[in-house]
């Protein structure tokens, strides 16, 4: 979404060739637990890595993706760009969960003047909100998509977001002093990121899944399309709420057993055998939506699972994940393919929390005015 236009843009697909400095943002990823900024350039076909920085956030702050307390958000904001030194003020956001819907519909052979109208239109099917409520954006996935009957048609990505949540967005980040320009989706703000740092076959057949406080999201794309998301509101907060009421210990006891730090009086064992029940629920969720996912493209085999998102590190969930969809999964590396050597970044810092940074180089990679 650009903020900045009558005509919402809400996501990319396509990384932008190339962008100079008046069009060059910064990526800001506000979640429930931290907020994650970062900046980056590109030289040559390359992207180095300019600014990186992550505040965390009291657990009262966001809540399950709901500002319960904006001036906290809009304070650690400012001192984050303070810390980092940042004076971009240009910013790409995104948004996941309920408040954003996303749905491939199809339409018969049209203009690009008629499309605008059509879309919003066939939208009011789809969309389960007010329609006067919501940004809407499409991007065109096969202007020539053959329908079962041999029709030719139009398959096109629709998204939706409230505007209430939107508003709520644009506030904090223009509290801090930045301008909101671009709003993108979590989904494919990660789908960027693994664009720019892994090569894709075209007919490879990879699901995205970042985990992350209190949303985890699916994208399933194929040589580099999406084909299905899915938001879920399940996170690493659900590990911590499980420890902390099956075990009964504080918040933040449970928050340090749920990072590997141990406590006199906390059994490992106990806390392994919560972890594993949690992980099992994630797990359950991504099956759930490969299979749906399958059921409407019988061709579409997935080939291999990329995770991120802070709580993709959590101890045997990539096995466990593994053990049952029977597929490879691995570790997502946000920075794998950008040069962080400028900045003098640490590479044990950044490798340490590299899968918190997915959606943040996702938005980083935009520009004013791409799609």
């Amino acid at each position: 979404m650009d903020l900045s236009a009558p005509i919402k843009q809400l996501m990319t697909l396509d990384v932008g060739a190339w962008f100079g400095p008046s069009k060059q943002l910064l990526g800001l990823d506000i979640g429930s637990s931290a907020i994650k900024l970062v900046q980056m350039r590109e030289q040559k076909g390359k992207y180095v890595l300019q600014k990186f920085g992550i505040k965390s956030l009291e657990p009262e702050v966001i809540v399950d993706g709901t500002v319960m307390d904006a001036a906290r958000v809009v304070t650690a904001i400012k001192e984050l760009l303070q810390e980092s030194n940042v004076r971009l003020k240009n910013v790409a956001m995104s948004i996941s969960g309920h408040s954003v819907i996303v749905k491939k519909i199809t339409l018969p052979p049209m203009s690009d003047e008629e499309l605008e109208g059509q879309v919003k239109l066939a939208a009011e099917q789809y969309i389960p909100f007010d329609i006067n409520e919501v940004n809407l954006d499409f991007h065109v996935l096969n202007p020539l998509e053959q329908s079962e009957d041999g029709q030719a048609q139009m398959a096109i990505l629709l998204v939706a977001a409230k505007k209430e949540k939107v508003n709520e967005l644009t506030e904090l980040v223009k509290g801090a002093g930045l301008n909101p320009v671009v709003l993108d989706v979590d989904a494919f703000a990660i789908e960027n990121m693994y664009g720019i740092n892994y090569e894709t076959g075209p007919d490879e057949v990879t699901t995205l899944v970042n985990i992350g406080a209190s949303v985890m999201n699916v994208n399933i794309i194929k040589g580099g399309v999406s084909l299905f998301t899915r938001d879920i509101s399940l996170g690493g907060n659900r590990y911590t709420e499980s420890i902390q009421r099956d075990l009964g210990v504080s918040y933040e006891e449970a928050e340090a057993a749920k990072t590997g730090v141990r406590r006199e009086g906390l059994d490992p064992e106990s806390v392994t055998a919560v972890m594993d029940g949690v992980s099992a629920e994630v797990v359950s969720e991504v099956a759930r939506s490969v299979d749906y996912f399958k059921s409407t493209n019988p061709d579409g085999e997935i080939s291999k699972i990329v995770m991120c998102g802070g709580s993709a590190r959590v101890p045997g969930l990539l096995q466990q994940l593994g053990d049952r969809m029977g597929v490879s999964v691995e570790l997502a590396n946000p920075f794998n393919q950008v040069d962080i050597t400028a900045g003098k970044f640490d590479p044990e810092y950044l490798a340490s929390v590299s899968p918190q940074a997915g959606v943040g180089v996702g938005l980083a990679i935009r520009a004013v005015g791409d799609r």
